[in-house]
């Protein structure tokens, strides 16, 4: 795709969860407990959108209470967990959120973030996406999955906006 989109029109930010807000590891222990690893930078980055008034919500394949902890910590509710069909999941996420899909980014990383990628104003691949997410997106980042990608897009849409300069004076 590749087209630079008008980030101006962007009203919330929906993603992926393992290869987009997290390395894309899972680790299990041997009690069969899973944890993951999150960036404080995209959290720090979420925090920003949210004190922006923007909006956001996770889409994921995968179950966990490890996510569930995090997404509180970020003050995420719209969250889909164990989503076989994602753009179904993407419905009821804009329904909540109160936003159309043209007013959504989606970030993905993998095959199963394309049917979604589709249905989203503004498709965003992480820069270690599956060579296909990449090409399906409007925008990949510098960062990778788990690294600050997701804090890089909340930036570029605050900078498009004309409001990351306000919000970083306030911090």
């Amino acid at each position: 795709m590749t087209s630079d989109p008008d980030w101006s029109a962007v009203r919330a930010i929906v993603m992926d969860i393992d290869g987009t807000l997290t390395d894309g590891g899972i680790h299990i222990n041997d009690s069969g407990e899973e944890s993951k690893r999150y960036d404080v930078r995209d959290g720090f980055g979420l925090t920003l959108w949210h004190k922006s008034g923007g909006k956001s919500g996770v889409i994921t394949g995968r179950r966990g209470l490890a996510l569930m902890h995090r997404m509180r910590e970020l003050a995420i509710s719209a969250v889909e967990q164990g989503a076989s069909d994602k753009v179904a999941a993407l419905d009821r996420i804009t329904a909540r959120l109160g936003v159309t899909r043209t007013e959504c980014i989606f970030v993905g990383d993998d095959i199963p973030d394309l049917a979604v990628m589709r249905q989203v104003g503004f498709a965003v691949a992480v820069n270690d996406a599956a060579a296909e997410v990449r090409a399906g997106a409007h925008f990949v980042t510098s960062a990778r999955g788990g690294a600050g990608a997701v804090r890089e897009v909340v930036e570029k849409v605050l900078r498009a906006q004309a409001r990351w300069d306000a919000l970083i004076a306030l911090v």
